[in-house]
């Protein structure tokens, strides 16, 4: 009589764990575009026709107009080897003299502990070191700086020398707003800086 055969299948483990399936975001990488030219030959919409060309996605940008020049920051990801042949497409544009074009590969930005958004807008009679005052009242008190845009213009009215700034911060949720506003007004009061600092509104 014949022995029976055993027949081992194997065992089903189950689909994998959404921790063990990598996210889109481990499979790109990024890269941090930045150029700068004279406001006329602006390089904006030729750069970002190479980024779609090459497969990548922009992720983030910021352009600025700055004296006769315009600045631009620009955030790709993709693939290894799209980002590789963006590169390579960036190089051939960085030989215009005009252009100072500049990049390099970096990562999505890590989640870290929960910051709350908020504006902070001044305005004052312009003077040396206002923006050093500002800065450094929130960088003390460990709020992040996000983005920031100033500027100095003469009032229409009497033609007086201002300042103008515009930040938006992040701030440690632990932080007590109201205690943060109040030593703020404090310090802005006794440079004489009219200035407001209000939750960001989306």
């Amino acid at each position: 009589m014949p022995c029976p055969v055993m027949v081992l299948h194997p065992s089903f483990e189950g689909p994998p764990h959404l921790s063990q399936i990598p996210s889109r975001s481990s499979l790109e990488s990024q890269l941090l575009i930045q150029a700068l030219s004279p406001s006329r030959q602006s390089p904006l919409l030729g750069l970002v026709k190479r980024i779609a060309d090459a497969g990548c996605n922009l992720v983030d940008s910021r352009v600025a107009s700055i004296g006769a020049n315009t600045s631009l920051m620009l955030l790709a990801s993709g693939s290894w080897d799209s980002l590789a042949k963006l590169e390579s497409a960036l190089g051939k544009l960085h030989r215009d003299d005009a252009l100072h074009l500049s990049w390099y590969r970096t990562e999505p930005q890590p989640s870290e502990e929960q910051r709350l958004p908020y504006i902070v807008e001044v305005v004052a009679a312009d003077r040396p070191g206002i923006l050093v005052r500002i800065l450094d009242f929130f960088v003390q008190r460990g709020v992040l700086i996000d983005q920031l845009n100033s500027m100095r213009y003469q009032a229409m009215q009497t033609g007086a020398d201002m300042f103008q700034a515009q930040l938006t911060i992040g701030v440690p949720a632990q932080t007590h707003i109201a205690h943060l506003r109040e030593d703020f007004q404090e310090m802005c009061d006794g440079h004489n800086f009219d200035a407001i600092l209000d939750p960001v509104k989306f």
